[in-house]
């Protein structure tokens, strides 16, 4: 199935990276993409897509090549329907939007309803491109804001945002029912935004008092008190590891200096990662250069959060080939 799909802009990387989800992406101009989706019954995951729309066709960002392709799909509804067009800024395109939203109206067959429609069809105008698809899932836009971690049971300062969490654990490429670590689980963001989706998630924290905060927020989750670089589990015991590293500021760290937490966490969360599947670390300084054992890294980008605060976020894959069959040995200790 061949999906349109309509991306947020506050981060050029994040929203693309978050596709690998739901499969392979085929085409790409800014804030729009076409993906080739093989999981669809995952897409109402996604945390940084707007709209996700079945994918009918594309042509030059122009007018006459719109119409062209309109006339040449040949579309009609048996809904009532609205035709939406957005311009993503520094397309190529000089008609108007209320034009080309007119020109849907007119060249699909059916009765158009601007105020209540049941169907829509939406073209997206981005770059020197015009993408066409039919709406079949739109987010809901205040889903993540209606759980801010200041109403949790438990709350400490710095948590990452609950929608930040989700693109992260879906980065992860986890699956409803697999196992995914968080060895620096904090106040348990990360194991209760997976558990939501249905991922059986572990935290782990050397911190007895964010352990016990973290059992609070995440009550029907196994948190165990362990240090990062000495995590009790077996080897390929996870589908994904997704954490925020501690930054030291104002964080207990058992070991000589930051870098030494890093390259041994590194080599640990290798050691029970599943062989071809992701870790996706969260750090304020680049760590792709750290000794890290079995792992290898995939893909890096920024995210500037605030003038003292830069994310760096890694995306590493634990050398060796995939085993479906191996679902892993948990044992936990707590």
């Amino acid at each position: 199935m061949d999906l349109l799909v309509e991306l947020a802009g506050d981060h050029p990387v994040l929203p693309v990276l978050e596709l690998d989800l739901i499969g392979p992406v085929r085409e790409q101009s800014p804030r729009v993409a076409v993906v080739d989706c093989r999981f669809p019954g995952d897409i109402p995951r996604l945390a940084l897509t707007h709209v996700a729309m079945e994918f009918l066709g594309s042509c030059p960002a122009k007018k006459a090549d719109f119409i062209e392709l309109l006339e040449k799909l040949s579309l009609s509804s048996e809904k009532p329907f609205a035709g939406r067009v957005h311009k993503i800024p520094g397309t190529t395109m000089d008609a108007p939007q209320a034009e080309l939203e007119r020109i849907i109206g007119s060249k699909v067959k059916g009765r158009v309803n601007l105020s209540c429609p049941e169907e829509e069809y939406r073209a997206v105008v981005s770059g020197s491109r015009c993408y066409l698809g039919r709406v079949i899932w739109r987010a809901d836009p205040g889903h993540f804001s209606r759980r801010r971690p200041g109403d949790r049971p438990f709350f400490h300062p710095g948590v990452m945002m609950p929608r930040m969490v989700r693109a992260l654990v879906n980065i992860s490429c986890t699956r409803a029912g697999e196992w995914m670590l968080d060895p620096f689980c904090g106040t348990g963001g990360m194991v209760l935004e997976a558990s939501m989706i249905g991922i059986r998630a572990v935290g782990s924290d050397r911190d007895p008092f964010m352990a016990r905060g973290s059992r609070k927020n995440v009550p029907g989750e196994d948190i165990v008190l362990a240090e990062a670089g000495m995590l009790p589990f077996s080897r390929s015991s996870f589908d994904s590891v997704v954490t925020d590293l501690p930054y030291g500021q104002s964080v207990s760290i058992h070991a000589r200096d930051l870098a030494e937490l890093i390259s041994g966490s590194l080599n640990e969360i290798g050691r029970v990662l599943k062989p071809g599947r992701r870790a996706v670390i969260v750090c304020n300084r680049e760590i792709s250069g750290f000794p890290a054992g079995d792992l290898r890294i995939m893909t890096f980008c920024m995210q500037r959060v605030h003038k003292s605060l830069t994310r760096h976020i890694h995306v590493f894959v634990r050398k060796g080939r995939r085993d479906p069959q191996n679902s892993g040995q948990h044992s936990v200790i707590i």
